[in-house]
């Protein structure tokens, strides 16, 4: 269901003037990155994601499309890790060099893709969006809530840390890394950010719709913003997103994910969007990768207004036999 009405019409119409002037138009940029984590395959994702038909898809839209290609990440020879916490210094360079593409592409007035690659890549993002629009909105989509420090990470891997870089309340707990990382937390980026936070027990029980509707009312609220959405595709059951490094089962269905992107482009708010986690080489299958990569396809179309034409229901159903292969 769309959102529809006066709440609508206030979403569009209190847009922040820090970046109403954007074109229509879309700029996506590929982070083959993987080094927020420690396993191989994610830097595929980029390029996985363009092979199931992603520009293609975005040029029947009604706005140009800009395909910048990859980024390009340096590999450091001398990487060591800082407690539990795994190449500290590859990851903020590698978002340094992010969070400036990001700024430029706002900043020349493209709404922004951003394919990764690992979710600790969502750091540099976030940020160089918030220094071309710092009354921006973030909205995470995850399985996790990657709000971990080194103090309390089980694994140290910075892809689930990306949110504690970004409030406030945490800079004393992620700031010890900054000797080890190019990027440094910064405590005056997205200071005014707004929690709201969810659980899978909250939607079960208020229902994706209800949900999404109080993180839109919340936005309402904080004086409208442009938003920035975070996607991480373990957030869909493993089913349907089986080539990904930490699936969760129990995740969100099609439906549910697709209304969540439907109600965001409805807004007229967003500005930039992540994609991350697509892992090629953890697909049981070729199948496995492609639908992985095909429903990646899906969520960005949909947030940038592809009408909803039914779900992958023919490929989920091919898939059960490999996807419980891959769980055990």
């Amino acid at each position: 269901m769309a959102l529809r009405g006066t709440l609508s019409r206030l979403l569009r119409t209190q847009f922040s003037t820090t970046c109403q002037n954007r074109t229509h138009s879309v700029a996506v940029l590929g982070a083959p990155f993987s080094k927020g984590q420690k396993r191989r395959g994610v830097e595929h994702g980029p390029k996985a994601i363009r092979d199931a038909g992603l520009i293609e898809r975005l040029s029947n839209l009604d706005y140009p499309v800009h395909d910048f290609g990859d980024l390009s990440f340096q590999n450091l020879d001398k990487d060591e890790p800082y407690m539990q916490v795994p190449f500290p210094r590859s990851v903020g360079r590698a978002n340094k060099l992010l969070s400036e593409a990001v700024g430029s592409a706002v900043a020349s007035g493209h709404t922004t893709v951003m394919l990764g690659g690992d979710h600790s890549l969502a750091i540099g993002s976030v940020e160089g969006h918030a220094r071309q629009c710092p009354d921006l909105c973030l909205i995470w989509v995850d399985a996790h809530a990657d709000i971990n420090t080194p103090l309390t990470s089980p694994s140290g891997n910075l892809h689930g840390q990306s949110v504690a870089f970004m409030l406030k309340e945490l800079q004393n707990k992620v700031r010890q890394l900054t000797h080890f990382t190019v990027l440094s937390p910064h405590s005056d980026i997205l200071k005014e950010l707004g929690i709201q936070c969810f659980t899978m027990r909250d939607i079960d029980r208020l229902g994706i719709q209800r949900v999404m509707e109080v993180t839109l009312d919340h936005l309402l609220s904080r004086k409208q913003r442009p938003i920035h959405l975070s996607f991480d595709i373990d957030a869909m059951d493993p089913s349907l997103a089986p080539a990904t490094g930490t699936p969760v089962n129990g995740g969100l269905t099609y439906r549910e994910g697709i209304w969540i992107t439907e109600e965001i482009h409805n807004t007229g708010l967003l500005s930039v969007m992540d994609l991350v986690e697509v892992n090629p080489v953890l697909g049981a299958s070729r199948e496995a990768v492609e639908v992985t990569a095909s429903l990646a396809v899906d969520i960005i179309a949909s947030s940038l207004g592809q009408s909803r034409q039914g779900g992958p229901i023919a490929q989920t159903q091919t898939l059960k036999d490999d996807t419980e292969q891959l769980r055990l």
